[in-house]
């Protein structure tokens, strides 16, 4: 089970390096409204990989540790 979760979290910043770095050669190759989406998107990549590794961990560790919960569902509906 580890091995999966590793190579999916890999797998998962794999993709969010590539489309920074595309980001990037657009920032520097793009004129005008190329080089504002290409910030607008090196900004979307990293909240979105900060969001995914630090406030869901911080989320399920407060669920865990405070909120004492055995079982975390992933659905707001589902037990």
């Amino acid at each position: 089970m580890l091995l999966v979760l590793t190579r999916a979290f890999w797998a998962i910043m794999d993709s969010n390096i590539t489309t920074f770095i595309a980001a990037i050669f657009l920032s520097q190759l793009g004129t005008g409204s190329i080089q504002g989406f290409a910030v607008s998107l090196a900004i979307g990549v990293c909240s979105s990989v900060f969001t995914a590794l630090f406030v869901s961990r911080l989320i399920f560790d407060f669920n865990t540790d405070v909120m004492k919960k055995e079982k975390v569902s992933i659905g707001w509906r589902t037990k």
